[in-house]
């Protein structure tokens, strides 16, 4: 008896010092982000992952940087490589967490940042695999404010092109920041982005 304590004792110390390791680097790795340093933030969510194989929140946080980090990019190699590696960071995460909603709204910012450097080449290749991802997402979540906001952002892109109007897209956005109003994440490392940019959106609209 007195060896099965001290094994289920030594069991919950080892689940407490990996935790607390767990959260010191996720912590470390979005003070790197917020500061701007984005690649390093990148390795240090990356290095996470590979330790935390069950998690799939740093494989996420990598491939949403380097996906939004993606769209100031003018170079097609330097593109390609960045999702490249995002979409290695996609593919993990979702064998680790399928059906993610979060994830499919990375993975239609991923091919919305291929459209994005190049609409005549990309926009009929990716165009409806976007729209069909967001459908999905919203399907699955449809009270999750970034599933909300990034299909209509896309919807309002797409009225654009076409000449057609946008405001029926913003009361989409309007819903997504009252959705965003009373929104709250599992974690404090869980997707919480979203209701800054809902707020300039909507300032346009008006």
């Amino acid at each position: 008896m007195q060896k099965l304590a001290i094994i289920i004792a030594s069991l919950v110390t080892s689940l407490i010092s990996a935790q607390g390791q767990f959260e010191k680097g996720m912590t470390k790795a979005d003070e790197l982000l917020e500061s701007g340093q984005y690649d390093q933030a990148v390795q240090l969510y990356e290095r996470i992952s590979s330790a935390e194989t069950d998690n799939w929140l740093p494989a996420y946080h990598a491939a949403r940087i380097q996906v939004v980090t993606s769209f100031n990019i003018k170079d097609k190699n330097e593109l390609t490589a960045r999702l490249e590696k995002a979409q290695q960071y996609i593919d993990k995460g979702t064998k680790i967490s399928p059906d993610n909603p979060e994830f499919i709204v990375i993975q239609a910012l991923l091919y919305t940042a291929w459209v994005a450097y190049d609409g005549a080449t990309y926009g009929m290749m990716f165009s409806g695999k976007i729209s069909s991802l967001y459908n999905e997402a919203k399907e699955i979540s449809p009270e999750n404010p970034r599933v909300l906001l990034s299909k209509a952002e896309w919807d309002m892109g797409s009225a654009r092109f076409f000449g057609k109007d946008i405001k029926p897209f913003c009361q989409d956005v309007e819903k997504a920041r009252n959705l965003f109003a009373n929104f709250k994440a599992e974690s404090e490392f869980h997707p919480n982005w979203g209701e800054e940019r809902a707020n300039q959106i909507l300032a346009n609209c008006e």
